[in-house]
């Protein structure tokens, strides 16, 4: 034995800018499919996408700083985890297995809203033009593995908190943030 791996263990590296991304029209209904980089090319085209933000016991919730190597919107922070489904697949499952990617973690997820926005980002020449689920969950005791390709660091943060600070320096954080707190304060009221 020589203490190789044969490439056939190797688990293969999915260059995600090539995966399929849905296309959608502005009530969300299903309109073909394009890979996740031209999707966001300007001027974008509009896709489904899922935004996660996880509670903990106490109420507060868990925010990434996205890593230095992401397309759009590096190293800003953002909700728990985000992405987007294949074409037809189901938006909680998507979201599920995004969040076992980035974290390590696992949750029960519950949609609790929907929302359109679309922001270019100054430093990667990206758009983003989403139709965005919002999912939440509670996080049961299991501490977050951070991917280091996709996370560069987390917080456990108070929403209140956190509403404030996105709202007093906008540009420390994704743009979408702000619509994912909206529709996660307009379901717990």
């Amino acid at each position: 034995m020589t203490g190789t791996l044969d490439a056939s263990d190797a688990t293969p590296v999915v260059d995600r800018e090539t995966l399929l991304v849905e296309l959608v029209d502005d009530q969300g209904n299903a309109a073909g499919s394009l890979p996740v980089a031209a999707a966001h090319t300007a001027p974008g085209q509009l896709h489904r996408a899922f935004s996660v933000l996880l509670f903990d016991d106490t109420g507060r919730v868990l925010l990434q700083q996205r890593a230095a190597v992401k397309t759009r919107f590096p190293l800003l922070w953002t909700n728990t985890c985000c992405g987007h489904p294949l074409p037809g697949q189901d938006v909680a499952e998507a979201a599920a297995v995004r969040l076992g990617e980035e974290l390590g973690l696992s949750a029960d997820l519950t949609e609790v809203g929907r929302f359109t926005y679309q922001a270019s980002d100054p430093a990667t020449g990206r758009v983003e033009y989403e139709f965005d689920h919002v999912l939440i969950g509670t996080a049961e005791g299991i501490a977050p593995q951070p991917n280091p390709d996709e996370v560069a660091e987390i917080e456990w943060v108070d929403p209140e908190r956190l509403a404030a600070e996105v709202a007093e320096n906008p540009d420390r954080y994704t743009p979408w943030l702000a619509g994912v707190l909206a529709a996660v304060a307009a379901h717990r009221n």
